[in-house]
């Protein structure tokens, strides 16, 4: 699930930042500036998961890439992206129930890793936020 997680952040980070090379007009450098913001925000939780997978976990951290979407538009820029925080947030709280599931047998890294993942769901829910707004820019 971690590897999963990991793949999502790799290809949210890329997408971020291809979609900040498409965007023009009028609202253009606010835009451009955030999506470049949320995109470092995720290679930070691309980080994160890696530590939590190798360090905590001693797994092997996933150098695969989760399916990313173009987008056209800036319209469609920020629905696309408004979905796929979406999507990170309801995979990520799924992580953390199956965390709770197994805290017994991760006594030892169970607080780590519940802060690590709240503190990334935490920032999704920002983003979620954060798109909303760009997106009322756009009316």
């Amino acid at each position: 699930m971690l590897n999963k997680a990991l793949e999502l952040e790799h290809a949210a980070r890329i997408q971020y930042l291809a979609h900040a090379e498409q965007v023009d007009g009028l609202n253009a450098e606010p835009i451009i500036a955030r999506l470049k913001e949320i995109a470092e925000d995720e290679k930070k939780h691309e980080e994160m998961f890696r530590e939590m997978i190798g360090s905590y976990l001693d797994g092997v951290p996933s150098m695969g890439m989760a399916e990313t979407h173009p987008a056209g538009t800036v319209s469609k820029i920020l629905e696309v992206n408004l979905k796929d925080e979406k999507h990170a947030v309801d995979v990520y709280m799924g992580i953390m129930k199956k965390m709770h599931d197994m805290k017994d047998e991760l006594k030892y890294e169970f607080f780590q890793l519940e802060h690590k993942i709240r503190h990334i769901i935490t920032d999704e829910q920002e983003h979620i936020a954060e798109l909303k707004l760009l997106k009322g820019m756009k009316k």
